[in-house]
């Protein structure tokens, strides 16, 4: 009797460890199972993210697309421009230079030219000397103003 009773006993004792064990796993798996609807919860919040952003970025991408195009268009027309303006710079100093052989040379042609003309002429009307050398004067007058200019764009 005391075999069985000690053979119940130990049975008894076992099968309260089997329940306490069974309570914690079945606690156990509650917290995993909570804890999974959580972590489902959390990846869908993820893939809405990221298909939001996956959205966001095609639209970047078409942004900086467009932004490029247009940036390239608008460096040809500056380029176009700069070209133009750097040929009509080109084109106006050569025309300086042009002026300025013609002061030079009405200078040394006016001198002579004075003093081979007669004394009797009328003060009224103009000669074509002087004429000449007012023109002389006044382009002397706008390369030097074109010069400054030139010298304040450079600076």
């Amino acid at each position: 009797m005391t075999i069985t009773l000690i053979a119940d006993v130990l049975v008894a004792s076992l099968l309260v460890a089997t329940i306490i064990t069974c309570f914690i796993l079945t606690k156990r798996i509650e917290r995993m199972k909570a804890d999974e609807a959580g972590m489902r919860q959390t990846v869908g919040a993820l893939i809405a993210a990221t298909d939001t952003a996956e959205r966001a970025i095609a639209g970047l991408k078409l942004t900086l697309g467009d932004c490029d195009r247009t940036l390239a268009e608008r460096l040809q027309t500056a380029e176009r421009y700069a070209a133009d303006l750097a040929a009509q710079i080109e084109a106006g100093q050569v025309v300086m230079e042009r002026i300025g052989q013609i002061v030079s040379a009405a200078a040394l042609v006016a001198p002579k030219t004075a003093a081979e003309q007669p004394v009797n002429a009328s003060a009224a009307e103009p000669t074509p000397i002087s004429r000449l050398a007012n023109a002389a004067q006044s382009a002397a007058a706008i390369r030097a103003r074109a010069a400054r200019r030139l010298e304040g764009h450079a600076a």
